[in-house]
């Protein structure tokens, strides 16, 4: 039955349903998800829970809309026609997608309002590519049999897209529409802790008019996701989350050989050289750990400073945490929300405890004494954190940053590096050459300038066990291609 938040801003058409063969259809089971507010600590609404049966039942339309429909076989200039208008879509319902990330996961709506409208451009830019990126080369052969040989981006076929609860439609769009342009079919699974999102790009979709089963949805939990990935009927896998998850997800993949892009954990650092102002590095560090509380895989968490600088750095970005204003993320003058779920505040605070023994505690450390209901954390500063510390290494996914000291360059450099991720970093200088050459050092998918800096239009993606793979960009889009190479004979 359908859903309308207290407040009227929300609504669902079909929580207690999937989205399989074009169609609403109802659960196999009637389990049901409770999803919390994490402002309020209230359950807001309850959502079907996918058992294998309804995974199942998605993988095979999936499967045959791909083999048996005509969404394959269309050109890419025919699929970006229902692109067009899903793009139209995000930026009529920004404010309302705005919503549902406040309520899954406490992102301020101011911030979060405006999500949508930058991903229709990410669409946009997918649909010109359409008729711009080289579905079809002429190269010539090598063989010395003659002629020149054909390279054709085809689809990879059955896409199963498995996405987090930070960030829930975002991140489902940044894999739906470069799949839906390659010409894949797709089953996306949201998380148990933010499918709202999602159920709303489903209605969006469902309006495309897309040929039956080249979109299929479900939420569900872990367990039931992983019959996702086993599915032998799903040719790839597209995932965000933990390392530890892709970990899993990898190996499964690997015994069927099955396709997968990954994007997993992060521990960013920020490379702040001899020249920068310290007031200017704090201010940005500053603003981007209340973005999202830095529930951010690319969140810039580790923070490397020359030793004769860590105690002015620490006293600035105290004085800068100190300041950041946290409460209800619909009260204008919040700058920081709640994290997302009791779970999540509990790691947080667990992993603040690990620091009191690894580091200076300089400032936050606790839950702010003026909120007496909601996952709030207190913005928190370690100062002098060793990088092999546990808050110097292992991925918080909160507003947690360790001040580390480096001797010189080299050694920025080296602690930057002293880490199995390497998803995005920054450096922070005047010197632009200084800074391309330190970024060309750093091992790191993305590497901003003064600014924590991530674009999807580009590349997104980590080295080591950031993941496997990159989202965005024509790298991203080629993810969901497979390269054929046909040779026919002379004439």
């Amino acid at each position: 039955m359908p859903w309308t938040s207290e407040d009227g801003v929300l609504s669902l058409k079909y929580p207690d349903r999937f989205y399989i063969g074009g169609e609403w259809v109802p659960a196999s089971t009637d389990k049901m998800i409770s999803v919390v507010n994490p402002a309020t600590e209230e359950v807001q609404i309850k959502v079907a829970e996918a058992a294998k049966a309804d995974v199942d039942r998605a993988v095979a339309s999936a499967r045959k809309a791909f083999d048996e429909g005509p969404w394959p076989r269309m050109t890419p200039v025919e699929r970006a026609g229902y692109l067009t208008r899903f793009a139209q879509l995000l930026r009529d319902h920004t404010v309302e997608l705005g919503h549902s990330q406040t309520r899954e996961m406490g992102i301020v709506f101011a911030i979060a309002q405006h999500g949508a409208a930058a991903f229709a451009e990410y669409t946009e830019q997918h649909i010109g590519w359409a008729e711009t990126f080289p579905w079809i080369e002429t190269v010539p052969t090598r063989d010395g049999l003659g002629g020149d040989a054909q390279l054709v981006q085809e689809p990879v076929g059955v896409v199963g897209a498995i996405v987090p609860w930070n960030a829930a439609f975002i991140l489902s769009i940044i894999k739906i529409v470069p799949a839906l342009l390659a010409g894949c079919t797709i089953v996306l699974k949201a998380s148990p802790e933010a499918p709202i999102g999602p159920y709303l790009l489903t209605e969006y979709i469902d309006t495309l008019g897309l040929p039956p089963g080249v979109f299929n949805f479900v939420t569900a939990d872990r367990e039931v996701s992983e019959e996702l990935v086993r599915h032998p009927d799903v040719d790839k896998i597209t995932f965000t989350g933990s390392t530890a998850a892709g970990r899993r997800i990898a190996s499964i993949c690997g015994e069927r050989i099955a396709r997968c892009t990954l994007e997993l954990g992060g521990k960013s650092p920020a490379i702040v050289m001899n020249d920068y102002d310290i007031e200017q590095v704090s201010d940005t560090l500053a603003q981007s750990t209340a973005f999202m509380a830095n529930q951010v895989c690319a969140a810039l968490t580790r923070i490397i400073v020359p030793r004769q600088r860590h105690d002015a750095l620490v006293d600035a970005l105290v004085s800068k945490f100190e300041k950041i204003r946290i409460g209800d993320p619909y009260d204008e003058e919040t700058q920081m929300g709640p994290l997302a779920m009791s779970r999540q505040l509990d790691r947080v605070l667990g992993y603040i405890d690990i620091g009191r023994s690894e580091g200076t505690l300089a400032t936050g450390g606790g839950r702010p004494k003026h909120l007496n209901r909601g996952y709030y954390v207190e913005p928190t500063v370690f100062a002098n954190v060793d990088s092999q510390a546990r808050i110097a290494q292992e991925e918080i996914f909160g507003p947690v940053v360790a001040i580390i000291p480096a001797v010189d360059e080299d050694d920025a450099v080296r602690l930057a590096n002293d880490t199995i991720y390497g998803l995005d970093a920054s450096v922070f200088t005047n010197d632009r050459q200084k800074a391309w050459d330190v970024a060309r050092r750093v091992r790191s998918g993305t590497v901003g300038h003064n600014m924590h800096r991530t674009d999807f239009g580009v590349s997104f993606g980590g080295f080591k066990q950031s993941g496997l793979g990159r989202e965005g960009g024509h790298a991203g889009l080629s993810a969901y291609l497979e390269l054929k190479g046909i040779m026919l004979a002379p004439e």
